[in-house]
């Protein structure tokens, strides 16, 4: 290698590294906001919402067809002061976008929802539907005790997103896309 082959191979390292410690550190804006656990006359119900999941990138690629998935992780808890927690409940819910160019549509599946996909028109009905979830069944309360202390724990994720094989080596820099919210713990007694 002569001296200005070395230069470049130097710049493009410190580039990759740059960009690879950069980009994680941005998409931590992400965070969980409107936590509200709730109850009906049967069940234990928990309401949240992701603020800052929708980067320009991610935004971009979404209108270029390709699928985006968020993972919404919850659990619920039965503290029991100086011995290990109970837990109660683990729940895994995704929701994944889909976007039609030839419909101009965006397609919302949600694996909580019953009335899953649900089709939309505009990227920002897409998207408030991609980052809420309303209503859902925690636990039903016959399996709670009257006067225990709980604790519910919440926390979301942008998934992988998972290309054609040969886009891989085009579009690499899409895993950096990746973003996972804190735990966000909420304590109350039944």
């Amino acid at each position: 290698m002569n001296r200005s082959e070395k230069r470049i191979a130097a710049f493009l390292m410190c580039l990759i590294i740059g960009v690879s410690v950069h980009c994680p550190a941005m998409a931590g804006d992400a965070r969980l906001t409107n936590i509200i656990v709730t109850n009906t006359r049967d069940d234990l119900l928990i309401y949240l919402s992701v603020d800052g999941a929708f980067t320009p990138k991610i935004e971009a690629a979404i209108n270029s067809g390709v699928p985006a998935s968020f993972s919404f992780f919850v659990k619920l808890y039965r503290t029991r002061g100086m011995w290990f927690d109970k837990e109660m409940t683990d729940l895994t819910l995704t929701h994944t976008i889909n976007y039609n160019s030839l419909k101009k549509e965006y397609a919302v599946s949600r694996s909580w929802d019953a009335n899953s996909p649900v089709i939309v028109y505009s990227l920002e009905a897409a998207k408030k539907l991609m980052t809420e979830i309303d209503s859902l069944k925690v636990i039903s309360l016959a399996q709670l005790e009257k006067g225990r202390q709980y604790q519910i724990q919440a926390k979301a994720k942008l998934s992988r997103v998972t290309l054609p094989y040969y886009l891989h080596y085009v579009l690499f820099f899409l895993s950096l896309w990746d973003f996972e919210t804190d735990w966000y713990t909420i304590d109350f007694i039944y």
